[in-house]
Formats: C-alpha cells, structure tokens, sequence
C-alpha cells in the first residue's frame, strides 16, 4: 500500500507569490515571540536549585512545592471528576472496554480519597503503594498536563509546527512513515512528557493533519517516557556513571523498534483515514524547502484564533485529559503493585520471555524476563526488580522499559483518553512486539559497549 498516496506533491518555483499579505511585521513578531516562547517552555532544560530540567517542570515543580495542599485536594477533584464524566456522558456503556475503565476510574477514585485522608487498609496506606503512586505519579501528571496545555498552544498553534514539519519530511517520512512534524511530538517527550507529546498529536489528530495510522504510529513509537524520567531509572539501577551511553542508546533503540513497527502488524493494516473526513494531508515538498516551510507558517498565524481562544482550547484538552487519565492510572497501578508484590502471577508470565532472554544469554535470564513482562503494567517496577542484578542485567531493563513505550499504570490510560482510535488488542500486540524488537536489539549493544 502505498502510504502517501493522499499527499500532494508541490512544486511551486516560487511559493512566496501564494499570499503576499501574508509576510506581515504582526505575522512574524507572533510566530517568533510565541514560537520562542514554547521552544523555551518545552526544550531548553535549565539549571534551577540543583535540578537539571525544562521550565515547564520547573515551574510545575513550584507550583507543587509551594502550595502541596491545594495541590493534593486538586489532584482528588480531578479524579473525582474523571470517575463521574464517562457515567454523566453515557461513555461508560459505548463498549466492554468502556465499562471496564469507567469502573477502574471509580475504584481509582475511591483510593485516591482514602490515600489522601489516610484511612483505609494498612497495605494501602504503605509507602511503596498508595501514597507513591498518589505523590510520585498522579501529583506530577494531574498539574503537569493542565499547565502545559496553556504552553502547547503558543508552540503548535502559531507555525512552528509547520516550519518544523516541512524541514523534517526528507527524514521522518522515509523512515517512520509519518509527517516532518511528528518530530516536534517526538521531541517533546523526550524533553518533557509523554502526556504533552499525546497533547500535542491529539490536537494535530483532531485537526485533520494526520491520519488515523499516522497518529497511532506517533503515539505507539515516539511517546516514550521523558529524559528527566530516565535520570530516575538510571540513578535507581546505578547507571549514572555511564549515563551518556545510557542515553542514547537507549533513544536508539527506541526509534530503531519505531521504525521496524510501523511496517509490521498491527499498524501497517490500520487505515489511512482521518478524523475530519478529508483531512489535510501533509504536502511533499521537492524544492525551495526553507521558502515553502516560511510561507506555510506564515499562513498558519495569519489564519490562527485569538491567544485567548487557542490557549482555552487546549486547556480544555488538557483537563478532560487529565480527567481521564487520572484515576484509571491510580486503580491499575495499584492492581500491578499488588499482582507484582504480593502474588506469583508474574512468575509465571515471565516464562513467555524466558526462552528468549536465555537465547540471548542474558545474565539472570528469568528475573530479566519477569522484568519485561512487568513493564506491561509499570515502567518504573522492572527498575526496582532488578536493583542488584549484573551491571548487563540493570541495562537491559533499564534500556527496554523506556523502549516498549507502552504501559498501563500511565501511558495505555493517557492514549486511550485520546481520540484516535486505537484498539486495546492493538495496544497489547504492539507492546508484545516492540519488547521482543527492544530485547533483541539492546542486548547485543550492551554486551559490546559494557
């Protein structure tokens, strides 16, 4: 099939002539000064009392400390809020899928309001159950995505995008089969969240800029977990004084996996329609790349909605986001704590990944299996299984927990309160698919470099 056989070819010699009244002082003033806003809000990491990361967190990480309080009764509102709207709108009973999330939202819910006035059972109440997944995990996400919307609006609402979009078509196209612009959702997860990458390729989605396989492809393979995340898991397994190689290995593998899926099953089966009907096809350019990439940027502040109207939009995305996501990441990250913690069931999961960790002669081949396979429920849990593991052991995991991308302690939740239509079924073969393609990569790698 061929993948852009709804895209236009242009070949305009001179693209300037489209719309002279197009290249004003205020269209150039508001794609630089909003432009340079987001870049530096979402890209330019910042040395702040002693932490190494983006404004954005930096800034939700004062509005965190500053007023905890409010912060812990705002993160319950919201899950409150996320339990009740799939009932309020009738979503819950659209399909099994739906029944069963909306009630995992109610459970999440109920947990988070016993976590946040501590009553309950005690094994709740432990410090590696409730009050982590309530602090470490919903705490950063709930203010995280709200505030970043504002953000996002300033960074693909007024060109970039576009300008982006078109330099980047000779790379991303041939090689993810997905427009130039997906570059900047791929970016701003590594540099900021996955939350604000589905952000970002939600609204694109919604605005008919990329096809339904298209967005699958950049949600499933570019919304990884976030480099500051990463600093995390490498200081948690010890990795920091090879953090470099680490790194980009690690950023390697991930888009190396991409770019094997998205010509395999599931994706390459999924059609090439979009939300819109029609949509807007990316346009090909061959020639005078850097003029038509002006010129369309140009054109996309002159026809872009007030600041006011663009930032309430995706704020409002941003909430209903969060809504959703929220307490479905509460009720299935304690499900996984628990099945991981407290019963077998993952040891005899592992036994699916076993024959391929001993075939690749990995150190402790089933704790690294039973690792692989824990990484379907939590990123962050394969990290703690193997602490005091050999030095190839806490790689590989460390490398494949970024790489598989997809989890359903955060991540699965965040794509599913999207609206691009991806199938559960599909979810899980791709998670399967890209573990198997991450280990078969990474392992190699580690044994050559370490």
């Amino acid at each position: 099939m061929n993948d852009v056989k709804d895209v236009v070819v242009l070949m305009d010699p001179d693209p300037t002539d489209k719309q002279d009244n197009i290249y004003t002082m205020r269209n150039i003033s508001s794609f630089f000064f909003f432009s340079l806003i987001g870049i530096f809000m979402f890209f330019i990491p910042i040395d702040l009392n002693g932490k190494t990361s983006i404004p954005l967190d930096h800034f939700v990480t004062w509005i965190r400390n500053a007023i905890p309080t409010i912060v812990s009764y705002y993160i319950l509102i919201i899950m409150v809020l996320g339990a009740s709207y799939p009932f309020y709108s009738g979503v819950w009973r659209k399909s099994k899928i739906d029944i069963i999330f909306s009630g995992l939202k109610v459970l999440g819910a109920v947990a988070s309001f016993l976590v946040l006035f501590e009553i309950g059972p005690t094994w709740l109440l432990a410090d590696d159950m409730g009050p982590y997944y309530y602090s470490i995990v919903l705490t950063p996400i709930g203010v995280l995505i709200p505030i970043g919307a504002i953000f996002l609006a300033l960074l693909v609402g007024y060109g970039l995008l576009e300008f982006i979009g078109i330099l980047m078509q000779p790379i991303m196209r041939p090689v993810w089969k997905t427009p130039g612009k997906s570059a900047v959702d791929a970016v701003a997860s590594f540099v900021g969240s996955y939350s604000i990458g589905l952000l970002i390729t939600n609204r694109i989605y919604k605005e008919g800029k990329y096809s339904r396989r298209e967005a699958t492809i950049i949600a499933t393979g570019f919304s990884t977990v976030s480099a500051t995340f990463m600093v995390v898991v490498a200081k948690t397994l010890n990795l920091m004084e090879i953090w470099n190689l680490y790194f980009w290995l690690t950023f390697l593998v991930t888009f190396i996996v991409t770019a094997i899926t998205v010509r395999m099953w599931p994706i390459n089966k999924i059609r090439d329609d979009y939300y819109t009907g029609e949509g807007s096809p990316e346009v090909l350019i061959k020639e005078k790349r850097i003029q038509h990439a002006w010129s369309e940027s140009m054109l996309t502040v002159q026809n872009a909605p007030s600041l006011f109207k663009n930032v309430i939009s995706t704020l409002k995305d941003g909430i209903l986001m969060a809504m959703s996501v929220l307490p479905s990441v509460m009720a299935i990250g304690l499900i996984g704590l628990i099945l991981a913690n407290h019963t077998p069931v993952f040891d005899y999961l592992a036994y699916i990944f076993l024959p391929l960790t001993w075939i690749l002669q990995i150190p402790e081949p089933f704790l690294a299996a039973k690792a692989a396979m824990i990484n379907l429920v939590d990123m962050f849990l394969p990290s703690l299984m193997v602490i005091d593991a050999s030095l190839h052991t806490r790689f590989i995991v460390g490398s494949i927990s970024i790489s598989t991308i997809l989890f359903f302690s955060a991540l699965i939740p965040c794509i599913l309160s999207t609206d691009i239509p991806i199938k559960m079924r599909e979810i899980v073969a791709l998670w399967f698919i890209r573990t198997v393609l991450s280990l078969i990569i990474v392992t190699p790698l580690a044994f050559l470099f370490l």
